[in-house]
C-alpha cells in the first residue's frame, strides 16, 4: 500500500479529480480527503445526484404518504374496526416531499464539503481529452487519478410515436401537484411497480404495461404473487406485449400493441415510463481519451473499479452494474482507496441485499435458482408462503412468500428472495448468513424472536426438511 502525497501539488493541480457530485462522488472525494489526499470534486446540475433528489429519497416518502390510503381499506380485516382515508390535497403532499428533499440535500451534500478543506468543489461540465486529461468549463484541470462518478438518467426506448408525447419520467411523475385521472406506466421493474402503487393507491387509475411481467429477474413465484396483489388492489397489469406505436388524440395517449397474437389498445391520460435508467457518459468524451463502455454506455471496470486506462476509476450508475445508491458509495470507496492508496481492494456484491419497496416489499440477496442453475450449482429450494408465518397470521395480512436457495449436496445457503409487508427489515439478517457460508441447517437452529417477519426465516430454513405445519409454536 502506498502512501499518500497529503501537501497540495505544487502545480497547482490535484491528487484526485472526481467527476460527479452524486452518493459516489461524495463518497469518494470524502475517502480520498480522510486518506490525505487534495481533491476537486466536480458537480453538474443539482448537487446530490439522483438518490436524494428525485430517487430513493422523495419515492421512499411518497410511498409512506400514500401508505395509510391503503391501510384504511384494508382495516376491515380486523372484526369490528372501520377506517377511511382520502387524499385532500395532492399538492400539499407533493410539496411536503419536496421540502424533505431539499432539507437532506443540503444536511447531506451542500452542508458537508465545508468539514473537508481537502476537497474543492467545481461547478461545471466535464470532457476528456486525447490525452486522458480532463477540461471543465473548457480549463484544463490537473490531476494525477480520476474517478468518474455521474450516476443515470432515465431510459427513454425507442417506440413510434413517442416523439409526440408528453410523457412523464420518475422525476417529473413525482412533481405533478395535478393527480391524472388515469396513467399508464411503461416497464415492470422495480421503478414501475413502486410508483405504480403510489399513484393507485391516491387514487388514480393504474395499467401497466411490459414485456416481461413484473420484476422479471425476481424468482418467478414472487413476480407471479406481486402480479395477484396489485390486481387485487385495481392495477391493471399487461405483460407478454409487443409494442406497436403511440398516439395522443383527445387529450389521451394510446399505445397500440400485440399480446399473444392479438392487438390490443391501451389508453390512459398520462403516459408514464419507467423502462429501466442509462448511465450518464455520452457528454463525457470517454471515446476521445479510449475509456471503454459497454453496449448502454456503462463504464466498463475491472474488480479494482479501474476503467480501460490506467489512471481513470469509474464507481456507482455510470458503470451500468448495481444500481442502488449503498452500491454507489460502496463502490466509490474502493476506487477511490485503490487510486489514492493503491489498496487493491476488490468489489464484491455476491451478499448485495437488494429492496423493491412495494407492498409487500421484496426483498432478495444472493441467486436465484436460475442464476445458480447457470453456473452448474445443483439446488435445493425451499418456499414458505406467509399463512405459516405466525406474524403474519397476527397481522392478518398473509401476502407473501419467503424462498431460500441452497447447494443440494452441502446445503450451503446461497440465495434468499423474501415478499412480505415488512421483508425489507428482515433480508439483512440472510445476507449476513450467507456471508458466514452458513448450511440452511445452521439457520433453522438459530433462535428467532417469536412473532416478528424475520423468525419467518428458520421456518423457511426448516422446510428444507421438515412440514413447519406440523410443528408447535417456536418448535426448532
Amino acid at each position: 500500500m502506498k502512501d499518500c502525497c497529503s501537501d497540495k501539488k505544487p502545480d497547482g493541480g490535484f491528487d484526485l479529480l472526481v467527476i460527479g457530485a452524486g452518493s459516489a462522488g461524495f463518497s469518494a472525494a470524502i475517502t480520498a480527503a480522510e486518506d490525505g489526499a487534495n481533491v476537486a470534486l466536480i458537480g453538474h446540475g443539482t448537487i446530490g445526484g439522483t438518490c436524494v433528489n428525485v430517487g430513493c429519497v422523495p419515492s421512499k416518502a411518497m410511498i409512506r404518504a400514500v401508505e395509510i390510503m391503503h391501510s384504511a381499506t384494508a382495516a376491515s380485516r380486523f372484526d369490528g374496526i372501520t377506517a377511511t382515508a382520502k387524499v385532500t390535497d395532492w399538492a400539499a403532499v407533493v410539496r411536503q416531499k419536496q421540502a424533505l428533499v431539499d432539507d437532506l440535500r443540503a444536511a447531506k451534500y451542500i452542508d458537508v464539503l465545508p468539514n473537508y478543506d481537502a476537497v474543492t468543489y467545481i461547478e461545471g461540465a466535464a470532457q476528456f481529452q486525447a490525452d486522458g486529461s480532463v477540461l471543465v468549463n473548457g480549463q484544463a484541470i490537473k490531476a494525477g487519478k480520476v474517478i468518474i462518478a455521474t450516476g443515470s438518467r432515465p431510459h427513454v426506448p425507442d417506440i413510434a410515436g413517442l416523439e409526440g408525447i408528453d410523457w412523464l419520467d420518475s422525476t417529473t411523475a413525482l412533481e405533478l401537484e395535478v393527480l391524472p385521472q388515469s396513467l399508464m406506466i411503461m416497464g415492470g421493474g422495480y421503478i414501475g411497480v413502486e410508483l405504480a402503487q403510489i399513484f393507485a393507491r391516491a387514487g388514480v387509475e393504474v395499467t401497466i404495461v411490459t414485456r416481461h411481467g413484473l420484476l422479471p429477474n425476481a424468482e418467478p413465484e414472487i413476480s407471479a404473487a406481486l402480479t395477484g396483489y396489485f390486481t387485487d388492489e385495481g392495477i391493471t397489469v399487461l405483460d407478454g406485449l409487443t409494442y406497436g406505436r403511440f398516439n395522443q388524440t383527445g387529450g389521451q395517449v394510446s399505445l397500440q400493441t400485440m399480446q399473444a397474437g392479438k392487438p390490443l389498445a391501451v389508453t390512459a391520460e398520462r403516459l408514464l415510463l419507467t423502462t429501466g435508467r442509462v448511465p450518464n457518459t455520452d457528454a463525457l468524451a470517454l471515446e476521445v481519451a479510449g475509456i471503454k463502455t459497454n453496449l448502454r454506455g456503462g463504464i466498463v471496470t475491472d474488480a479494482q473499479m479501474r476503467s480501460s486506462l490506467a489512471h481513470v476509476y469509474a464507481a456507482g450508475d455510470v458503470t451500468g452494474r448495481d444500481q442502488f445508491v449503498y452500491m454507489a458509495a460502496y463502490g466509490a470507496k474502493i476506487a477511490a482507496k485503490n487510486a489514492i492508496l493503491d489498496a487493491g481492494l476488490a468489489y464484491d456484491n455476491s451478499t448485495m441485499p437488494a429492496v423493491v419497496f412495494s407492498d409487500p416489499q421484496v426483498a432478495s440477496v444472493g441467486l436465484t435458482e436460475a442464476a445458480a442453475g447457470a453456473q452448474g450449482i445443483e439446488t435445493v429450494t425451499s418456499v414458505l408462503p406467509l399463512e405459516h408465518v405466525p406474524r403474519a397470521l397476527a397481522a392478518r395480512d398473509t401476502r407473501g412468500l419467503i424462498k431460500l436457495v441452497a447447494d443440494k449436496s452441502s446445503k450451503k445457503l446461497l440465495g434468499a428472495h423474501i415478499l412480505a409487508p415488512e421483508g425489507a427489515d428482515s433480508i439483512q439478517t440472510v445476507a449476513m448468513a450467507l456471508k458466514a457460508g452458513m448450511t440452511y441447517d445452521d439457520l433453522g437452529a438459530m433462535i428467532f424472536p417469536y412473532l416478528t417477519t424475520v423468525e419467518g426465516l428458520k421456518l423457511a430454513a426448516q422446510t428444507f426438511e421438515k412440514d413447519v405445519a406440523k410443528l408447535s409454536c417456536c418448535a426448532g
